[in-house]
């Protein structure tokens, strides 16, 4: 071996050193965002601030609603209060991070906090597009088999139609956060706004071979299969909901499946444009701008895809509503009187 390859040989086991301790010290990680224009990220601030706020009081009053009125007390809405109840939970893992960050002008995240907030985005995501088939063939029974419906959706079975799909999301983010830790990062600076699982498997040195695969296949058992299974309950619908004889009915019905379909379009359209799309057709900005559309436009809709859309549920909002406030007035009378009974100054 002469000098000249001896040096090399050195400089290139030097380097492997250098990359192997900035491998060991990444101890957070740098979230770029959607842009780094000023504009541009108050104009996103506004947007995800505006979002996130109308979904929270949307989803939360549809939970208040289903829970203090007994005749919601059935199926469907179980299974919608849960829906609610993980659109909170699922823009609650990414949004109020973004916030924060904006606020406080930071954009650093821990190697923990990154790997907890991508866990509970999976498990949450996964849960919800679990959920969204139990929803579908609990719609599918009510309408094709309306005598057996009680029969079949028992109070155990709808416990297992939402206890299984929250058990399943969470061994499948189980899976992938557990790969996470094994891997080591040449880089710690996401080009995303959140700890998104294909940003940071693009960011590792190591062999991330096993880690896209599972992506794939655990990816499809949580969103391909139950997209599958929605399709194939809507189907059987719409052929019912054709033969419905007054086209004033009929109407109504195609419009409430249309607007059911809509949203779940939305949002396995975009998930799989993001996860199941040959990596040669992915740019950073298009994937972050599907992101929006499934964490936190589609958390926004279902509140009104599905609760104001429904008679009952508007009665049991108008219920709850005018209750706050009859409570609201009466206490505040409540309050006059007794200041009036006990004024300040009373000299007695």
């Amino acid at each position: 071996m002469s000098r000249k390859q001896w040096d090399n040989q050195v400089e290139d086991w030097r380097e492997s050193c250098l990359d192997m301790d900035n491998q060991t010290q990444v101890s957070e990680f740098i979230l770029l965002g959607l842009s780094e224009q000023p504009l541009q990220r108050q104009m996103f601030f506004t947007l995800s601030f505006s979002l996130y706020l109308i979904g929270c009081m949307g989803n939360l009053l549809t939970i208040l609603a289903i829970v203090s009125d007994p005749h919601l007390h059935s199926p469907m809405y179980f299974f919608l209060s849960n829906l609610s109840l993980l659109d909170i939970c699922f823009t609650s893992t990414t949004i109020p991070k973004v916030l924060v960050n904006h606020l406080c002008g930071l954009s650093t995240i821990s190697f923990s906090a990154c790997l907890a907030q991508m866990y509970f985005f999976v498990a949450f995501g996964a849960a919800d597009s679990f959920l969204l088939s139990a929803m579908a063939y609990d719609r599918y029974l009510a309408i094709c088999c309306p005598l057996h419906y009680m029969t079949i959706m028992s109070i155990l079975r709808c416990a297992l139609l939402v206890v299984i799909p929250w058990i399943s999301a969470n061994l499948i983010s189980m899976v992938h956060t557990i790969l996470m830790t094994r891997l080591s990062f040449c880089s710690n600076r996401i080009p995303h706004f959140f700890c998104d699982i294909n940003a940071l498997i693009n960011l590792s040195c190591s062999d991330t071979q096993v880690n896209k695969i599972l992506v794939l296949v655990l990816g499809g058992s949580g969103v391909l299969i139950p997209f599958v299974c929605i399709m194939a309950s809507y189907t059987p619908i719409a052929v019912a909901v054709w033969k419905v004889p007054s086209a004033r009915g009929r109407w109504k019905a195609f419009s409430t499946c249309g607007s059911h379909l809509c949203v779940v379009s939305l949002f396995y359209g975009t998930i799989i444009g993001v996860y199941f799309n040959p990596v040669s057709t992915h740019t950073t900005q298009r994937d972050m701008a599907a992101t929006v559309m499934y964490t936190m436009v589609t958390s926004v809709l279902n509140p009104f895809i599905y609760s104001l859309r429904n008679q009952d549920l508007k009665g049991a909002l108008r219920k709850l509503i005018s209750k706050d406030a009859a409570e609201t007035s009466s206490a505040g009378l409540h309050l006059f009187l007794f200041a009036d009974a006990y004024p300040a100054n009373n000299p007695s």
